[in-house]
């Protein structure tokens, strides 16, 4: 998954908007988890909310990986950057010890990771929180919604 290169329009009808990694049923390897992805094409066409359809495929009660581009606007600019998310408080302790101690291989793998934002539950899944911790006060919108 990349940032940004130059593509043509059916290239990036193919790029990735969001991927959800989860670990292996042997718990030795981060695979991509089956159908939980939203391609760039997919959007305004399929998906009309990319970041509510996006939250709706992270499960409540269990830990995952997820790589997002963001698309946001600051005071100054518009940015698109890959966010990277984590572990909600309902996941068994066994979970969160194995996917934070996992959390750096997956990290060293995917290039232009600007934000690490840990969800710990529903509350840290909104714009305004996401907003926050991408630049607080200097965020003005977020996937082209106000904050």
């Amino acid at each position: 998954m990349k940032v940004r290169k130059c593509s043509t329009p059916e290239e990036i009808k193919k790029r990735k908007k969001a991927v959800i990694f989860c670990l292996s049923a042997d718990k030795k390897c981060i695979i991509v988890e089956e159908g939980k992805e939203i391609l760039v094409g997919d959007v305004g066409v399929t998906i009309t909310d990319p970041f509510k359809h996006f939250v709706g495929m992270l499960p409540e009660k269990d830990c995952r990986y997820a790589l997002y581009d963001a698309s946001f606007e600051t005071k100054e600019s518009r940015k698109e950057e890959l966010m990277f998310f984590l572990a909600p408080e309902l996941a068994p302790l066994k979970s969160k010890m194995i996917y934070a101690s996992s959390k750096d291989a997956i990290k060293k793998k995917f290039q232009g990771i600007k934000h690490e934002c840990q969800a710990n539950g529903p509350e840290d899944l909104n714009r305004a929180y996401i907003a926050e911790k991408l630049g607080g006060s200097l965020i003005v919108a977020f996937e082209g919604c106000p904050v």
